[in-house]
């Protein structure tokens, strides 16, 4: 057998046989080992401390492996590589205000943020090459490079190049179910997603704020994603607030098919119509310097009819002059018996509604299905969700 960096390693179940650089023999037991061998195999062996030079390559032993894998390089790690299965919430506006615009480019605003249960599905799994894959049978993502959970995985590869070529890459398959420039934050959930996969499968230990600041270099929506819950959002979005949890409200979700708002001409075009320089305050609270006091007073008091009489999106202004049917689809919803209040999320064109039951909410999302019956409308049930980023499966 060829050994690598003068080791060489043969065995079975949990021991394993080890011959040093002088030939001298020894045997250690030691609990099991997930050992990757090519992509994606994997073979539970016997874990030794001394891994040879480099400190994780060898070769196997032709006499306990079948013929297959005689001689493949194989890749040493501490304890077994799982794979991960995530759950990446959308996100609605309940308050979304622009302050101004600021010299650095971005926008000051004024957002609370509430988590919501229809979520993408993203399962991570280890590779052994330094190789970073995007699986997503979306059609309209077909450009995975672009993708922001690609661009997730690529940050961490360059923030993290040593555990990148310690652990190997990672396949991300993304089940695609909250919709496309939708302003439910998509993008920047399943990004988020990628951010605790990676912590996990990396073993990096990350802080909740460590990986926020991560994210806040790939999208404002980012850090709220990978908190969730309901949280006043101040600067561009990225600095967080969290407010008490909302409970026991329900949500009908309402987007047509085929409309999709650009978030950057809807930012471009309120500038150009209502923008003003924001002149920032620092002696003053944040809740003081806008108008979201009200609905942040009644979400600390659970008052579910105050917190639909405060709903507010500055986008509305400019979204529903350029597409009357996402104004006729918010008026409608918001005509339904039970319905505390709706709004446009984010720069739309979802419009959501919110009850207080699942039944109110069936009935509002059949009412406005037959008022309004657009094959192209597309309309959701589901809760507020109390957290961001979940794990659903550890394999």
């Amino acid at each position: 057998m060829p050994p690598l960096n003068q080791w060489g390693s043969g065995g079975s179940g949990g021991v394993v046989e080890w011959w040093g650089p002088e030939n001298d023999a020894f045997t250690k037991t030691m609990p099991p080992l997930t050992l990757l061998v090519g992509d994606p195999a994997h073979v539970d062996v016997g874990i030794v401390s001394d891994r040879g030079e480099n400190g994780k390559d060898a070769v196997m032993s032709t006499e306990y492996f079948p013929s297959s894998m005689r001689d493949a390089p194989v890749s040493f790690a501490a304890t077994p590589m799982h794979t991960y299965s995530l759950l990446a919430p959308a996100k609605i506006n309940l308050y979304l205000e622009i302050l101004g615009y600021r010299p650095d480019g971005y926008h000051e605003l004024a957002m609370v943020m509430q988590s919501i249960g229809l979520a993408d599905r993203l399962t991570l799994r280890p590779l052994s090459t330094e190789t970073i894959r995007l699986h997503c049978h979306h059609p309209d993502l077909t450009d995975t490079s672009n993708n922001l959970a690609y661009r997730a995985a690529q940050l961490m590869a360059t923030e993290f190049q040593d555990m990148f070529s310690k652990y190997g890459g990672v396949e991300i398959t993304l089940d695609k179910r909250i919709p496309i420039g939708a302003g439910l934050a998509g993008g920047s959930t399943d990004a988020a997603a990628v951010l605790v996969g990676i912590d996990l499968l990396w073993r990096l230990g990350l802080t909740r704020e460590e990986l926020q600041h991560l994210g806040a270099r790939l999208g404002s929506d980012v850090p709220f994603c990978i908190a969730g819950g309901t949280s006043l959002a101040t600067g561009r979005g990225e600095v967080l607030s969290p407010l008490t949890d909302l409970a026991d409200l329900w949500i009908v979700l309402a987007k047509y098919r085929s409309l999709h708002i650009d978030t950057g001409w809807a930012y471009k075009t309120y500038r150009q119509q209502f923008g003003r320089p924001y002149v920032p305050h620092p002696d003053r609270p944040a809740g003081e310097r806008v108008r979201s006091g009200a609905l942040v007073g009644a979400i600390a008091h659970r008052d579910h009819q105050q917190l639909g009489l405060h709903l507010n999106n500055d986008f509305e202004r400019v979204i529903f002059p350029a597409h009357p049917q996402v104004q006729q689809l918010r008026e409608v919803m918001q005509a339904q018996p039970g319905v505390l209040g709706a709004m446009m999320s984010g720069s739309g064109p979802s419009v959501f509604a919110l009850v207080e039951s699942q039944s109110e909410a069936i009935a509002v999302q059949t009412q406005v299905r037959e008022q309004l019956a657009n094959p192209d409308l597309d309309l959701w049930v589901t809760q507020v969700m109390p957290t961001g980023i979940q794990i659903i499966t550890e394999d």
